[in-house]
């Protein structure tokens, strides 16, 4: 990028020179199209790394900051999350019992989105959102109103 810009900065100023003498107005349209195309540069290299930005990231972990705890389900299912401080803010570490069976039970990373927290887990990607007892779907938690849901059928809660 260095490269081609001094390249290009060089032909821009031999162009002014050999058309006529310079003066303090070409000099002027010069720098200000250098700062342009500088300026164009900058900005399509932070759009290209594709990051999101840094206010967008900070809106969303700061909901999901409040999710940090236990939550319980039912028959012994229980969500808890803890932040993941070594991977950066909106990183999340998931335990969690999501089933009755033995091999029900981990631990998975998670990271904040504008729709709760996404992670992986053996069904594939999952999606952690906020909801009440009835967005669960289970007759057991449907009084509660502070829950998080992965799907219908599997929800955790607090009183």
């Amino acid at each position: 990028m260095h490269q081609h810009w001094r390249h290009f900065s060089g032909n821009l100023m031999c162009i002014i020179k050999a058309c006529q003498p310079i003066t303090m107005l070409t000099t002027a349209l010069a720098f200000s199209a250098l700062l342009l195309i500088s300026g164009c540069a900058q900005n399509s290299n932070t759009a290209a790394s594709g990051a999101p930005a840094s206010g967008t990231l900070t809106a969303h972990h700061q909901m999901t900051d409040q999710w940090v705890g236990r939550w319980i389900g039912v028959e012994g299912l229980f969500l808890e999350i803890s932040k993941d401080e070594t991977a950066g803010p909106g990183h999340y570490r998931l335990h969690m019992r999501y089933g009755l069976d033995d091999d029900q039970v981990g631990t998975f990373e998670g990271q904040a989105t504008a729709e709760g927290i996404r992670f992986n887990r053996e069904g594939g990607p999952q999606l952690l959102s906020a909801g009440d007892g009835e967005a669960t779907g289970m007759k057991w938690l449907l009084e509660k109103e502070d829950c998080l849901v992965v799907a219908t059928g599997e929800g955790y809660c607090r009183d």
